[in-house]
């Protein structure tokens, strides 16, 4: 498989690069190792402890390799990947690549019931924890029938077990191992839970070949990321948009990466992209809507002097315009706005660094090929709504014990996203929500995204979310959940005359609730699902 790239959306002629597919014989952590084989000092990882080199991070990550398969772990066996961002996390990740084994990379902020069902489903046979996360994997260990042979804590925070070891002891104990197992580019290489925004998690199964492409089709081929480049993403690692920004893209060009274990507050970002934590400020940050607006928000919000940011980028949920604009006009730096998901590993549609339309989710990546499918399958006429189906390398392998779902997602060479767009005429793409968010109001589709970009750009208004809720006589109405600014105000009409003001009088919310906060995954998305809950359960 060969894909021609034309970098810098110009015609073929002018610019273009070609990618080659991995090579059958593939292990994707050793791919990594030895792209940066030429530049052993070069700093690889930033973390509130300390830095890490590409020369050191090699060596350690052999010595995981090692380390698990001297515990007796298997080539395919799965280890459950615990840890908040830091160092030690690629090092785990890359370490279970290396040694033919399977990392089961998992949200840190879950419940102990939430671990348990995750290491029954995976049926992991040894753990990577940090320390401050340890008591919920304890109990959720206590809580299944499945039984894990070993423990690796890093960073502990109180006296460790027998059945314990400490991350750095661990690493003492062994030499680093000589050579990667044999693994191929189809083989599986790790797993990523489906973040949950509309049920139960779905254990997606990704291969050793998978990372590679969307770092040479995405980081390399539209975002064009560099060596001298310095990243930092507000998505954390566990995440399918993290782990491509804060680790597989920047070692795919020999960047740097800083790492942030605590949560993406507002402050705590303005501090990595001042340079305050880590000695050293990023030249690239990758975030989300609702982080760029809580920045935009905060009265700490940094001048542009103050940081040296080239390069933005934003997923997981579409970006308004008015909150790419306002941070364009601050900042002086455009958001690159795309959508990827964790069953496509990463971005596929977005727009371009040199090239933003604000309002739309831009364009095809090069390599990916995208189709708006109507309800009977066959295309949608133009301008109409539909849902989003993507074809490209980068595809996941399956959800594991789950064929249903599996079935229904991963259709012959086709991936159905879930999203519904709507196709421009310049080629880009505009979203129009979730398959099952879309409202039919009065026989006319409402898009709930289009209302809450609408509301978020009323002065006191911080977040909203839009919802369908049935009156009595079971016809669907709007209904809007609504975050206003600290010490802002605004009553229910003022919000529905401004939509009325700005959409089609039919689009406006007939419902408005005030609320201090929306429920959200780890990730940063809205849980309509949960806003559902709430309306049913108050009718």
């Amino acid at each position: 498989m060969t894909f021609i790239l034309d970098t810098r959306d110009k015609p073929m002629t002018e610019s273009t690069t070609t990618v080659q597919a991995p090579s059958e014989r593939f292990n994707f952590s050793q791919h990594l190792l030895t792209l940066n084989a030429i530049r052993p000092s070069k700093i690889a990882f930033v973390d509130d402890h300390g830095t890490l080199s590409y020369g050191e991070l090699s060596e350690r990550v052999k010595k995981v390799a090692a380390g698990l398969k001297a515990l007796g772990l298997r080539r395919e066996e799965r280890v459950l990947l615990l840890m908040q961002d830091g160092n030690d996390w690629p090092v785990s990740f890359l370490g279970a690549m290396y040694a033919g084994l399977v990392p089961v990379c998992v949200n840190t902020l879950l419940t102990a019931d939430d671990y348990a069902y995750m290491l029954e489903h995976s049926r992991s046979q040894a753990a990577l924890v940090s320390g401050s996360l340890l008591p919920n994997l304890t109990a959720a260990m206590v809580r299944c029938d499945h039984e894990v042979s070993k423990v690796i804590v890093s960073h502990p925070v109180t006296p460790l077990h027998p059945s314990e070891v400490e991350f750095e002891d661990f690493l003492k104990a062994h030499t680093p191992a000589q050579k990667p197992a044999a693994t191929n580019a189809d083989d599986p290489g790790f797993w990523l839970y489906s973040s949950g925004s509309t049920g139960r998690p779905k254990g997606t199964v990704h291969s050793h070949a998978n990372p590679y492409w969307t770092s040479e089709l995405y980081g390399k081929g539209v975002l064009q990321l560099q060596e001298r480049d310095v990243c930092f993403s507000a998505a954390k690692l566990f995440f399918a948009y993290g782990l491509g920004n804060g680790l597989t893209f920047p070692m795919s060009v020999g960047a740097t990466t800083i790492l942030m274990g605590e949560r993406p507050t507002p402050d705590a970002t303005f501090k990595r992209l001042k340079g305050e934590v880590a000695n050293t400020q990023p030249t690239v940050f990758f975030g989300a809507p609702t982080g760029f607006a809580g920045m935009l928000a905060s009265p700490q919000l940094p001048k542009k002097s103050e940081v040296r940011l080239r390069l933005v980028s934003s997923a997981g949920e579409a970006l308004p315009a008015e909150i790419g604009e306002r941070f364009k006009t601050h900042f002086g730096v455009d958001i690159v706005d795309g959508i990827g998901s964790t069953e496509m590993l990463h971005i596929y549609l977005s727009n371009r660094p040199e090239r933003v339309q604000y309002g739309t989710t831009g364009w095809p990546v090069p390599g990916y090929t995208i189709e708006l499918r109507g309800e009977d399958g066959g295309p949608v006429p133009a301008g109409e709504p539909g849902d989003l189906y993507i074809q490209g390398p980068s595809s996941a392998m399956m959800y594991w014990g789950n064929r249903i779902k599996t079935r229904e997602t991963f259709q012959g060479g086709w991936t159905k996203s879930g999203d519904k767009y709507i196709a421009n005429a310049d080629g880009t793409y505009t979203y129009s929500g979730r398959s099952d968010d879309m409202l039919k109001v009065s026989g006319i589709y409402v898009s709930p995204f289009e209302v809450e970009a609408t509301l978020i750009q009323h002065a006191s208004v911080l977040e909203a979310a839009v919802i369908g809720v049935n009156d009595i006589e079971g016809l669907t109405k709007t209904k809007a959940y609504v975050v206003l600014k600290p010490g802002a105000t605004a009553s229910e009409e003022d919000l529905k005359n401004f939509v009325k003001d700005r959409l089609a009088p039919y689009k406006y919310p007939r419902l408005i609730e005030f609320m201090q906060e929306l429920p959200k995954t780890a990730t940063g998305k809205i849980q309509r699902f949960k806003l559902r809950e709430r309306a049913q359960s108050n009718a």
